[in-house]
């Protein structure tokens, strides 16, 4: 019984260190937005310093999930559009591993972005979670915005009400609409950080 206990104590302190060791690697609302490189769904390689002093929105995807789906039934493409029509960068990554939920090749990717009509500067490839980890993004749809000098400055969820349906949108708080604006427009994000809701990103083990 004793060793039994102490086998559950020694499996809970190890879960709750990994659970510390990832909330510490997550970047921290103000401080530098770790810098990655990946490959974005036509096979070109990509890099965050590619945007330098531009706002740049990440946005953590997989199509399977509803939460995901919610949205691009209910206004993502409009904010995209929205985001980079005044001038925001708008990287959508997908961070599941192969054999998971949400992984799909470059050509899917294509053809669901037409499909759905979303609009993203680039849908970045992320099967190994490279980003989505030096991020500590925890869920689909996780938002992220970047200032233009490079420092986070919105970490969170996509809006208030944390469901999966459509209709909750209207009456939610637009969080990441409003982090993007406040940093486009040069203001301090009024809510820098907030609970994202979501499925959970299907990393690789």
């Amino acid at each position: 019984m004793t060793t039994a206990i102490s086998h559950r104590s020694a499996l809970l302190a190890l879960a709750l260190g990994l659970s510390a060791a990832i909330a510490h690697a997550a970047p921290r609302v103000g401080e530098p937005a770790p810098a990655f490189a990946a490959v974005d769904s036509n096979g070109r390689s990509v890099k965050l310093a590619d945007f330098a002093g531009r706002t740049v929105v990440l946005e953590w995807t997989n199509h399977g999930c509803p939460y995901v789906q919610k949205w691009y039934q209910g206004g993502m493409q409009a904010l995209q559009k929205d985001a980079t029509g005044k001038g925001a960068v708008w990287l959508t990554v997908l961070s599941s591993a192969p054999g998971t939920q949400g992984h799909v090749d470059g050509p899917t990717a294509n053809r669901m972005m037409k499909e759905q009509g979303a609009v993203p500067t680039h849908y970045l490839l992320d099967p190994e979670g490279r980003v989505g980890r030096a991020y500590g993004a925890q869920v689909t749809p996780h938002m992220y915005v970047i200032a233009p000098d490079g420092r986070l400055a919105y970490a969170g969820g996509i809006d208030s009400i944390a469901s999966a349906d459509v209709s909750d949108i209207a009456k939610a708080e637009p969080l990441a609409r409003l982090a993007i604006d406040a940093v486009l427009a040069g203001r301090p994000v009024a809510k820098a950080q907030t609970r994202p809701y979501g499925c959970s990103v299907k990393y690789a083990n």
